[in-house]
């Protein structure tokens, strides 16, 4: 039988993320912290708005771009929360913000185009830019400069065949944000090579001490980025699966068109639901999203002090709910810290190297979990690098 299995396909690493999620469930007793899935419930008025849905009977497809009060009500809030402008007409209803992201990447890539991806970053970006023929490229984001983008790491790394670039921020895994002067000294590298930006911002609630800045506030971006976001992480929506991507209209035209061959809609139940999390924020001040964010940074300051208190390099993460700690000083990689932990502690943490090559010496730690588990976690990671250090 012939192989009839794309090479493309066949050359795509599984996720790390996924490897150790399985690993860990197939062992008893693991406190896994490596999936970046809120510990909340969804709240009740969108769970609600849900259920009436489907006691009203509405069980049918909606348009291709979703419902059109849904994506009124997501203009209105771009604009209100981070002064995002998108026309309810540029916005499309995704199944999920992952959806959007691989839409996106199908609607502007050719064969041998290179994109620029900021290295560590989430790891399904790499991938689909591969499935499609294209180049992903990585940038260098270190320790150093806050897991930043830095226009000389730009320059470095853009050619004659550099497209686009994904801008990840906050960042997972390394919980990194751009504030608006860092932005500010990217832009004209945007604009001199005549670059696109695939905004993921999909955290852009969580990020701590500082209000998000949306690269598509930016006016001399104006026409040139393409946001994406979704309900999962702010409105603790993961399994619901509604996103969304906002696009210029050219752009919007044609991602809509795979969107409607590969899917249709998103499920109109949860697009109710993500509807009634919108109207209901614009009512309390979001106090939903607002308790749920001082949940994780209570969380958050918690991590990264253990982290410091076991002597290990740490970078304080200023978005999202995951925190990456070095353990190069323990003379291990990422996986192997990984991996042992995993065997001898019962600890389950995501290696470095899964969010690309810069994260070879880190693991990500997510704190999207109760802090009981968190305390007996870090107690149990506190006691695994106290014996290595004894060891040597």
């Amino acid at each position: 039988m012939r192989d009839f299995l794309s090479e493309r396909a066949k050359k795509i690493r599984p996720s790390g993320i996924r490897k150790f999620f399985d690993m860990a469930s197939e062992r008893k007793d693991v406190i896994s912290l490596g999936v970046g899935e809120p510990d909340f419930i969804t709240p009740w008025e969108i769970r609600n708005a849900g259920i009436q849905s489907v006691k009203k009977g509405y069980t049918q497809y909606t348009s291709n771009s979703g419902l059109k009060a849904l994506r009124e009500e997501i203009s209105t809030y771009l604009d209100n929360r981070f002064n995002a402008k998108f026309s309810p007409e540029n916005i499309v209803i995704t199944v999920g913000a992952s959806e959007a992201i691989d839409i996106t990447l199908r609607a502007i890539v050719n064969e041998g185009d290179e994109i620029l991806i900021p290295d560590p970053s989430y790891v399904s970006y790499k991938p689909c830019v591969e499935l499609l023929g294209g180049v992903p490229v990585c940038v260098p984001c270190s320790w150093e400069n806050g897991f930043k983008l830095t226009s000389e790491n730009l320059e470095k790394v853009i050619t004659e065949k550099t497209k686009a670039i994904i801008f990840p921020y906050p960042n997972n895994p390394t919980g990194g944000i751009m504030e608006r002067e860092f932005i500010d000294k990217i832009v004209p590298v945007i604009l001199k090579h005549d670059l696109l930006v695939i905004s993921d911002e999909i955290y852009a609630e969580l990020s701590y001490g500082k209000t998000h800045c949306s690269v598509a506030s930016i006016p001399a971006l104006k026409d040139r980025v393409v946001l994406i976001s979704g309900f999962s992480k702010s409105f603790a929506m993961t399994g619901w699966r509604v996103g969304y991507v906002c696009a210029p209209v050219e752009i919007k035209q044609t991602l809509l068109k795979i969107h409607q061959y590969t899917t249709i809609c998103a499920p109109i139940f949860a697009q109710y639901a993500a509807l009634a999390g919108l109207q209901q924020g614009e009512k309390d001040g979001f106090s939903s999203v607002v308790e749920m964010k001082n949940q994780y940074d209570k969380r958050r300051k918690f991590m990264y002090n253990s982290f410091l208190e076991m002597g290990l390099d740490c970078f304080e993460p200023k978005g999202a709910f995951y925190v990456f700690p070095s353990v190069k000083s323990l003379g291990m990689t990422g996986e192997e810290f990984a991996l042992k932990l995993l065997e001898e502690k019962k600890i389950a943490v995501v290696p470095g190297n899964a969010f690309g090559e810069f994260g070879e010496y880190h693991v990500r730690v997510s704190y999207a979990y109760s802090m009981k588990n968190l305390v007996e976690a870090m107690e149990r990671i506190a006691e695994f690098v106290n014996e290595i250090k004894n060891k040597k």
